[in-house]
């Protein structure tokens, strides 16, 4: 008995700091920003704000374009997701369904394909995006996003495809349909919850990427969010609560995206574990 009281405190313990890891910084940004400059640097810490101000959030959109820079942050990642989703669910059904040899081997090589850090890409993504004219544009930024994204799409839908039964797609093809048609009537409706999960950390990824953002695109017109966030800081002056509302801002469309679709992202996720 004592040994399961035990295991039950270290689950405990164990699902309070992962709960603690993720909401705590985010609940500090945001009490961050409901606090005035004077109150910031006060000693000791005071960490619920004495007088709540909304005046940090008025400057945020007022110092810089933050609509703006939204905006182009929203353009940016659904094309991304979109695109993303085509292809590799076009990927994913001929890995899943097609007889191709050494299809093991392509699995290790999109899993592979998706540990190198991004840094390390940095350099040729810049001289290929130099070489065909398309820096500082949206697409400049859309391209490598859409092949960033890719391998973890791939692989969440490989699992949601080869679940589904051959005899639907089968039948679906005597019917007359072709081979796409099926794939985009018959499969994808059916691996929905995959679908949903693969575009959702499609677009958080798109949404959230900071270096390609800040290294391929100088024009002020097409600045991401999390790029123009970093314009609020001067030469000599860092406003944190300014800074803060501008992140609760940028984080705000994440998670009602998150608390939407919720299940259907827990239910994909736990599904194509299984699955796979």
């Amino acid at each position: 008995m004592m040994f399961e009281w035990s295991s039950r405190q270290l689950r405990f313990a164990a699902a309070a700091i992962v709960v603690v890891n993720g909401f705590f910084p985010a609940i500090w940004i945001l009490l961050t920003s409901l606090k005035t400059e004077v109150e910031l640097v006060q000693k000791p810490i005071t960490w619920w704000p004495h007088a709540l101000t909304l005046k940090n959030y008025i400057q945020a959109f007022t110092d810089q374009p933050l609509l703006k820079f939204m905006g182009n942050s929203l353009a940016v990642a659904l094309i991304a997701t979109v695109c993303s989703l085509v292809v590799s669910s076009c990927a994913a059904y001929a890995i899943a369904r097609l007889n191709l040899k050494h299809r093991q081997l392509m699995l290790t090589a999109i899993v592979a394909s998706s540990m190198f850090p991004l840094v390390t890409l940095l350099v040729p993504i810049f001289e290929t995006m130099r070489t065909l004219g398309l820096l500082n544009s949206y697409t400049a930024l859309v391209l490598p996003y859409i092949v960033l994204n890719l391998p973890v799409c791939t692989l969440v839908l490989v699992s949601f495809f080869q679940s589904i039964p051959k005899d639907l797609e089968n039948a679906a093809m005597i019917d007359g349909s072709t081979r796409l048609g099926t794939l985009w009537h018959v499969v994808i409706p059916l691996a929905a919850p995959g679908v949903f999960t693969a575009g959702i950390l499609s677009f958080v990824n798109s949404w959230d990427e900071f270096l390609l953002a800040l290294s391929l695109n100088s024009n002020p017109a097409l600045r991401t969010l999390p790029v123009g966030i970093t314009l609020y800081q001067g030469e000599f002056a860092f406003p944190w609560p300014i800074i803060s509302a501008a992140l609760i801002v940028a984080i705000v469309p994440i998670a009602i995206l998150i608390a939407v679709f919720q299940e259907r992202v827990v239910g994909g996720l736990t599904q194509g574990g299984l699955k796979g």
